[in-house]
């Protein structure tokens, strides 16, 4: 799942160590803040919160991750458990995917809309069964810098009457451990059999006699979980798996690991602005198999009558990285920006994401990219630009 704020290589070069570096009050930390400074960390603020931005450097970590396995904290992620009658038929209606096909132990990457079709926020929601005929609980789990923002949304448009609406966002760890080996290395620290948990599947089960929550979920493009235990045992779990080996990494790989994979990342490839069909996120609109949700009509009508922009994959050559911000030129004329940029660590070239018109967004269209006031050759190209080979099935 997608985090609001940019990371890029100018923001670890100002990150500092958490020795050197003043640190603003306003900024929350995560339980696993003084694991970081004890490794040494590079932190930054992210979402108003004080996160490691780097452990050791960005490309270790990052081929930490597609190689062998990494562990990122984020704790920092908002963290919703519901409860109540027909909860999923609440939900529907602020979301454009079909939720009534999820079964216990099932989850859905979606988006919440406003009355534009914008989306407010990217979210994963966690169906976990019903108690009874009628009451459902559920996890949800939202970025951090619009978790307020999204609490306020879902309480204004649920029946607080009936659904219990709890925020663990404060009280709950929640540790992402990516890569080929991730399983293996977790899997060595709990009881419970993880291999039959396929993609987006989840569990509650236990670990040293504590509640844990497992996702086979991620934002690397690489197989994984998430687990959200309690704060009381999570410095534990984070030590547990150091020391059999995952590499600590932090927020600027986790950056480069989903740009790679075509992820967005809300408030730069998407925001309130943005619908769904030009973020390329069309397969999460499900117009014919469900009924009223808060801005369907709006993307009825831009499937009719095609979208004014889309996001589009660029790939440009040599070191010459399209960044966050840039213009996109097309006949010397300025007719999009560049929404995330980095140079690929897997690959070896400069990958991004852009808007563009839509009559410009087809493969191959050749385009190009202003960089420090000189146009460079870029090309739109299919995204995802990296695709691991071990990722699992749904």
């Amino acid at each position: 799942m997608a985090n609001q704020e940019n990371i890029t290589s100018s923001s670890v070069a100002q990150g500092g160590n958490s020795q050197d570096r003043a640190t603003s009050q306003s900024l929350a930390r995560t339980p696993l803040y003084q694991m970081g400074v004890e490794l040494k960390a590079r932190f930054t603020s992210f979402g108003g919160w004080e996160m490691p931005i780097q452990y050791s450097s960005i490309t270790q970590e990052h081929h930490a991750v597609r190689n062998t396995a990494g562990m990122f904290d984020i704790s920092h992620m908002g963290k919703f458990t519901l409860q109540g009658k027909n909860l999923i038929s609440q939900l529907e209606y602020l979301v454009p995917s079909d939720l009534s096909r999820l079964q216990p132990g099932q989850a859905q990457y979606t988006v919440l809309l406003n009355q534009q079709g914008g989306i407010i926020d990217d979210i994963i929601i966690y169906y976990q069964g019903t108690e009874n005929t009628d009451t459902q609980q559920l996890v949800i789990i939202v970025n951090a810098a619009t978790t307020d923002k999204d609490k306020k949304w879902l309480l204004a448009h649920l029946d607080t009457k009936v659904v219990q609406f709890q925020d663990l966002s404060q009280s709950q760890v929640l540790i992402a451990i990516q890569g080929p080996t991730a399983t293996h290395h977790l899997q060595s620290l709990f009881k419970t059999d993880l291999s039959p948990i396929k993609a987006f599947g989840h569990l509650e089960t236990t670990i040293w006699g504590k509640r844990a929550f497992l996702a086979r979920t991620g934002y690397t493009g690489e197989d994984g979980f998430e687990v959200m235990v309690d704060s009381s045992i999570g410095i534990d779990l984070w030590q547990s798996l150091y020391n059999v080996g995952v590499i600590p990494c932090g927020l600027g790989c986790r950056d480069t690991l989903r740009l790679e994979a075509a992820m967005a990342l809300y408030g730069q490839d998407i925001d309130d602005t943005t619908t769904p069909l030009e973020a390329g996120l069309g397969w999460l609109v499900h117009l014919d198999t469900k009924g009223d949700f808060i801005g369907r009509e709006v993307l009825i009508k831009q499937k009719a009558q095609g979208m004014p922009r889309k996001l589009v994959g660029l790939q440009t050559q040599g070191r010459n990285i399209a960044r966050h911000g840039y213009s996109v030129l097309s006949s010397d004329k300025v007719v999009g920006e560049v929404t995330s940029g980095t140079l690929s660590p897997t690959l070896g070239y400069p990958v991004a994401l852009a808007y563009v018109p839509a009559q410009l967004g087809n493969l191959k269209q050749q385009l190009e990219v202003e960089i420090r006031g000189k146009a460079y050759p870029a090309v739109v190209v299919k995204r995802p630009f990296y695709r691991s080979n071990n990722r699992p099935t749904n």
